[in-house]
């Protein structure tokens, strides 16, 4: 385990999770949720003809449906709109029903997210020989592998996320974090075929199985992964060099970063999780469920129950308290991290959940995924970052938006 200093994290993935027992861009108008709208999640008769790509594990069906318009750049004096991105490391559905659960949330409120893809989560533990990770035996992983019925689950969800407009992006494989093989020691060639094999265990899922009766991910994964997350937030040096050659966008991987609008590092933008005040405390937590949890229930996943109503208060007064100091002030995008666990009896599940809702009917409030606020990034005049990047956490423009922003 790593450490649970106040802003060190663990980022476990799910397979470890279970096993432990922690186991401008115009979306809508302006008023409420505006996230992506929603709509049938299977393409109807008359769509794009669908084109199975090599056995047929995945398939290029057109656009992604599901999408908000295309982004505009920030008009002169325009407020910018407050951006928040709900990501998932794993992404796996180990049958505790959280990945449909928050699909449905997504889906009541408008909102779009990231869910970031172990690749082994599709590779069933019969065929664990196929994984060669870099620095490390044949076969071996720190998540576990998931049984048979829940990659089934993986993929329906998966496959339901994509269409509903979500982004799929990776968290790559094995989740190595300690030791010679962790991957903060990983060079750019090891990053390279970790990649690969997570790829290919996504774009291969059917020869890897031998299911028959479900449908194909709709989606060119190869073309859809533009942006990660590393294990623990560990590597990102070696990463970005192999990041930047494959054309990714993005990565979410920086231990750590403040309430600020955002940054390019080796080409790429860096959209880090982010220090957040946390109530009755004097320093700040990382904005990951994992980093909240090692605050109160230290080194157990299974604290004292008679704590679980205050901590699932704090844990929710942590994110909407980071939310309310970029919206009521810079504006800075806020992101969220997560994992789909039921840890202290799944208080942090229900905190990020009644966050959520906290925020989504704010004037204003964009719920993205990360895909998303890059594009809009992407279209958005530099000086006018520039500008917006001025303003420290909690600092509110001098003279409102309309004069800061007036004549950048």
């Amino acid at each position: 385990m790593r450490d649970f200093s106040r802003r060190g994290v663990l980022g476990l993935g799910l397979g470890a999770a279970a096993a432990a027992g922690i186991a401008g861009c115009v979306f809508g108008d302006a008023g409420s949720g505006g996230g992506p709208g929603r709509g049938d999640s299977t393409p109807g008769p008359g769509g794009p003809p669908v084109k199975a790509i090599g056995d047929g594990s995945t398939a290029d069906t057109g656009p992604q449906p599901n999408q908000p318009d295309q982004p505009v750049p920030l008009q002169p004096g325009e407020t910018p709109p407050q951006f928040v991105v709900f990501s998932w490391d794993g992404a796996g559905e180990v049958g505790n029903g959280l990945f449909p659960r928050f699909l449905k949330l997504a889906r009541d409120h408008g909102a779009a997210m990231t869910f970031f893809l172990s690749g082994l989560y599709l590779l069933p533990e019969s065929k664990k020989a196929l994984y060669q990770p870099p620095n490390n035996p044949a076969g071996a992983s720190d998540i576990g592998y998931l049984k048979d019925e829940n990659v089934r689950n993986t993929l329906k969800y998966v496959r339901e996320a994509w269409l509903d407009g979500h982004e799929v992006g990776t968290h790559f494989n094995g989740h190595f974090c300690g030791g010679a093989g962790s991957v903060g020691r990983w060079s750019p060639e090891d990053w390279r075929s970790e990649i690969d094999q997570a790829v290919s265990f996504v774009t291969n899922w059917r020869t890897n199985t031998g299911f028959t009766d479900l449908e194909p991910l709709p989606f060119d994964y190869r073309k859809e992964l533009v942006g990660a997350r590393t294990p623990c937030l560990l590597g990102r040096d070696g990463l970005l060099p192999t990041a930047g050659t494959l054309g990714w966008r993005y990565d979410s991987s920086s231990p750590g970063g403040l309430q600020t609008w955002p940054v390019k590092k080796a080409g790429l933008w860096d959209l880090p999780l982010q220090s957040l005040p946390f109530p009755g405390h004097s320093f700040e937590v990382l904005s990951m469920d994992y980093n909240i949890l090692a605050n109160q229930s230290k080194n157990t996943t299974r604290g004292v129950p008679a704590h679980y109503p205050g901590w699932r208060s704090q844990a929710t007064a942590t994110y909407l308290g980071g939310f309310r100091r970029a919206y009521e002030t810079n504006r800075a995008p806020l992101f969220i991290g997560n994992h789909f666990e039921e840890w202290n009896g799944g208080i942090y599940m229900d905190a990020v959940e009644e966050a959520l809702k906290g925020m989504a009917d704010k004037r204003d409030v964009r719920l993205v995924s990360f895909r998303q606020f890059a594009d809009w990034l992407d279209v958005q005049d530099p000086r006018v970052l520039a500008r917006l990047r001025t303003l420290a956490p909690g600092q509110s423009p001098a003279g409102g938006w309309g004069a800061y922003l007036a004549t950048v």
